[in-house]
């Protein structure tokens, strides 16, 4: 039975709630440039979201139409969707990071009526891809023949009486398309409703301690469903201080500004930290400091504050699989990382480890009132809620096949709950491959282990088919600037040796690697090689590299250099 949402939980009454509780504290924080940064306050938020809104109001497009936004993490860019909301009609966010066909492919499929173009850095790839005579506006940090080219942000909002009274949207309306940055094939739209969002939060929020005086860093693309449960409609729920990160060569100086006490990141953000630290301090030494009572205590200390984490209380993980050491090695500095699991499809809210127990090696139990199983014949994790999307947008037989016919959602992960409820996931079902032996090898597990040399940016372990497995791994942009002498590579190939052994010394004999090859070109989301939040696309990986498999089985050789 589906429960009803409190109408005073839903996006536009959050924002109603905070212009009249709340209206001269900060609610966003903006950089602009130079070390500048612009606050608004909720009643600015407020009084911006209004004109907006009343001017996309004025287009006269039906209720319900497709309003579009393609840009960073920026206050516009929440502005742009509550504005979207009080005007009737559905957000549809792209990742700022797109081809432009993709851009067309999204802009076309979702009919949408009108595009925000806001702060990018790659807007000249990207300009093909928006459809002749589609309207477009633009925001005070967008390039500048956009701002240029387009109705301003600030020139609206200037000319445009605010839409007046609480205009509100019933928990069952669509609110938004949110298009997945899948591993397979092209985006599909995720129809998510007001009330999705709502109840989503409300369960989210009694796992994970968002308060009203709480700050947030936002810099995982809005588009993706994590940063817009968390961030974004935290943000709305709570009333907490969002601020937004400028661009990634200051996100040191952007997270020493917020000092986040809550603070989510992708797994290859987290090594990148790691291997920050291990720059500057080896390893062992590291570890022996860590060892001393009171100096392990003064390390800890100066290494949060060199993050910008000293003020953290909470900090996730996820949208990928977190390597086991690399938790452990957190929760030695102070940091423990709250594992969470979750996709697009059920609003990122499915499971979570619970802050102060040991769960690592899981994603913890089930948010409240979300229910989780085991396919017996698959071994597929399945699970719902009344978070679930209402199917994917124009695609009635993609969207049945999302879910059982039971109408649970087939989440594509193999997992394990144990007795404690605890849910271990083990895998993708379609990621499973069986070598020439006959032996089924069940990559994920290894790749976590691969993954966390130093040098390595990125992994795929593959073979189907093959008498052994192979691990590819991409070189971190560091490693490969320090092989530009023959002795760097020589000392690398030795140490990527060294950890091939190590990982096959835990695995059994059918798993172990028979070679890594090491390869040079990044894997980029312009060569359509990884998502927009870092995943792996391994079916693309397949195809680039699959030609070369039977020759790098038959060199002889344990580490080879692809190019």
């Amino acid at each position: 039975m589906t429960a009803k949402i409190a109408d005073d939980l839903l996006a536009l009454q959050r924002l109603y709630h905070w212009e009249r509780s709340a209206p001269s504290r900060i609610a966003l924080t903006q950089p602009m440039g130079g070390g500048a940064v612009q606050d608004f306050t909720w009643v600015q938020v407020g009084d911006q979201v209004r004109r907006m809104a009343a001017h996309l109001k004025a287009q006269g497009w039906a209720p319900g139409s497709k309003v579009a936004i393609l840009s960073k993490n920026c206050a516009w860019w929440m502005m742009s969707d509550l504005a979207i909301w009080m005007a009737g009609y559905v957000s549809v966010p792209l990742y700022p990071t797109l081809a432009a066909d993709t851009v067309r492919q999204i802009l076309t499929h979702s009919e949408a009526r009108a595009l925000f173009v806001g702060k990018l850095d790659g807007w000249e790839g990207m300009k093909p891809g928006v459809p002749e005579g589609l309207p477009c506006i633009s925001y005070p940090l967008s390039p500048v023949d956009a701002i240029q080219a387009y109705d301003g942000w600030d020139a609206i909002c200037a000319r445009t009486e605010p839409l007046q009274g609480e205009p509100v949207r019933a928990e069952d309306e669509l609110a938004t398309l949110i298009y997945t940055s899948g591993t397979t094939g092209m985006p599909k739209g995720v129809m998510h409703t007001f009330g999705n969002f709502a109840w989503a939060l409300d369960r989210g929020i009694r796992r994970i301690p968002l308060t009203q005086a709480d700050r947030m860093l936002s810099y995982l693309p809005l588009a993706h469903v994590v940063e817009r449960m968390l961030v974004e409609h935290g943000w709305l729920r709570t009333g907490m201080h969002v601020f937004f990160a400028e661009a990634l060569d200051t996100f040191a100086a952007d997270l020493q500004r917020a000092r986040p006490t809550v603070f989510f990141s992708v797994p290859r953000l987290w090594v990148k930290f790691q291997q920050g630290i291990h720059h500057k301090m080896p390893p062992a030494k590291l570890d022996r400091l860590l060892g001393i009572p009171l100096v392990g205590g003064l390390v800890r200390r100066k290494i949060r504050k060199a993050l910008g984490l000293d003020q953290c209380t909470f900090a996730a993980g996820g949208a990928a699989p977190m390597p086991p050491a690399l938790l452990q090695w957190y929760a030695k500095l102070g940091i423990p990382i709250n594992e969470g699991y979750g996709m697009t499809e059920n609003l990122a809210l499915s499971h979570i480890t619970e802050p102060g127990k040991n769960q690592q090696g899981t994603v913890g139990p089930a948010y409240a009132d979300v229910q989780h199983r085991i396919d017996a014949q698959t071994g597929e994790v399945q699970m719902r809620s009344q978070a679930l999307m209402l199917g994917y947008y124009k695609e009635p037989e993609k969207s049945r096949e999302a879910f059982t016919d039971d109408g649970w959602l087939r989440t594509g992960d193999k997992g394990e709950i144990d007795a404690g409820g605890l849910l271990r996931i083990t895998g993708r079902v379609k990621d499973l491959f069986k070598t020439g032996k006959g032996k089924y090898v069940a990559p994920a597990p290894i790749e976590d282990k691969l993954v966390m040399h130093e040098a390595v940016e990125a992994c795929v372990v593959t073979g189907a088919n093959l008498g052994q497995p192979l691990g590819i791994v991409m070189l971190s942009p560091e490693a490969n600037a320090g092989l530009n002498n023959a002795d760097a590579r020589t000392a690398l190939e030795a140490s990527l040796e060294a950890h091939r052994r190590q990982i096959n010394a835990t695995l059994d004999p059918h798993e172990q690697m028979q070679c890594l090859v090491v390869v040079r070109t990044p894997w980029t989301v312009d060569n359509d090689m990884i998502t927009p939040t870092f995943k792996v696309k391994r079916n693309r990986i397949e195809d680039v590299y699959a030609r070369s498999y039977d020759t790098w089985e038959n060199s002889g050789k344990t580490v080879i250099w692809a190019d």
